[in-house]
């Protein structure tokens, strides 16, 4: 059975305010002491931005108390600097984020001058693993079509510098601003694959293979498939869920491959506008269908990535758990209409991550 493992970007805010606070390397160099190994939290690229990662897994229960207990650890450590930690895809309030200290990141900010502030949003990686690259780009090739669904099941954002965006997902509109963001073409072959990033590099538009970034991708570090398209959950539960339906969606992939099934040649246009349907309106209306790429409702959407993954789901003994999983989430709503929610009962931006904080520990 395939391991999965997930990155979380986190805000640290202020437990009363809400206000965004510069903690990470302190926060850092905090679990530091406790763990001089430890490479669960990094900073990132804001000084109020703090990554979480776990350890692979291959049983989801397993994985879901790894998140929340590494959620719960990072607001304990948060806590000694006088702040929590929020799971936001997006901050709520105006912010002006305070770069980290990094020789990349400085690249990055003369490179691209003001559209770094765009980048201050917060992001879930699930790492997949992959038995070579020659199965992880005919992953790749296969489960471009399905990315927006598994967007829309995570929109967490919003909010953006004190309004609504009018966005479910505005953090992914944002990231879609860098020059190496979204969804890819076919690679046919991991020749292919690397000729492109390599041609990518040698652009001078991005510094190195880590700035190549796709929905999803092979990972640089690990032999993982690292599919980035989703919003920070508010909820651990979420996390859990979408990274269920990844594992999945790579199994199902990696056996059409094996069984001689090509994909679907979707061009990049339509896959595009797939990824912006979802990015407006996540659960509430109609998605575009990832076969047909024509508006469908939304439910009939995720039913129908059920159907298409649930060989895979039935072989890791997921699918009852992933079937009430999506049932709550429907139910429930996603982390963008529980914000909306929140300013709609209180009124207050600041309340509403305060809210969120609360949420975030589970």
């Amino acid at each position: 059975m395939r391991t999965v493992g997930v990155e979380e970007e986190l805000l640290l805010v202020h437990p009363d305010s809400g206000e965004p606070m510069p903690r990470s390397a302190a926060v850092v160099d905090r679990a530091a002491l406790d763990d001089p190994g430890q490479a669960v939290f990094q900073t990132e690229l804001f000084g109020q931005m703090l990554e979480l990662a776990t350890s692979p897994h291959r049983d989801m229960a397993e994985l879901g108390a790894e998140i929340v207990g590494c959620r719960k650890e990072a607001g304990r450590l948060a806590g000694e600097f006088g702040c929590a930690v929020a799971a936001l895809a997006t901050c709520p309030l105006p912010v002006d984020p305070l770069l980290t200290r990094h020789e990349r990141y400085h690249w990055m900010a003369g490179r691209y001058g003001a559209a770094m502030v765009d980048w201050f949003v917060c992001g879930c990686h699930v790492h997949v693993s992959v038995e070579s690259d020659e199965e992880g780009v005919a992953v790749l090739d296969r489960i471009r079509p399905w990315l927006p669904v598994l967007r829309a099941l995570s929109v967490n954002s919003p909010f953006w510098q004190g309004r609504d965006s009018g966005y479910a997902s505005f953090r992914s509109r944002l990231w879609a601003r860098g020059p190496s963001a979204g969804p890819t073409e076919l690679f046919g072959s991991p020749e292919g694959y690397r000729r492109r990033v390599a041609d990518m590099v040698a652009s001078g538009v991005i510094l190195d293979a880590g700035m190549v970034y796709f929905d999803a991708r092979l990972s640089t570090r690990y032999p993982t498939v690292e599919v980035r398209v989703a919003d920070v959950c508010l909820r651990a539960d979420t996390t859990v869920l979408l990274a269920t339906l990844i594992r999945a969606l790579v199994e199902t992939a990696a056996r059409d491959w094996r069984a001689g099934r090509p994909p679907l040649d979707t061009g990049v246009s339509m896959l595009r506008l797939a990824s912006w349907q979802a990015a407006r309106l996540g659960l509430e209306q109609d998605l575009l269908d990832p076969v047909t790429m024509r508006p469908r409702p939304a439910v009939e959407v995720v039913r129908a990535l059920l159907a298409h993954t649930a060989e895979a789901l039935d072989g890791s003994g997921d699918t009852v758990g992933v079937e009430e999983a999506v049932a709550q989430l429907l139910h429930r709503g996603t982390g963008a209409r529980e914000q909306r929610s929140f300013l709609e009962r209180t009124g207050s931006l600041r309340d509403v991550v305060v809210e969120c904080v609360r949420r975030t520990q589970g």
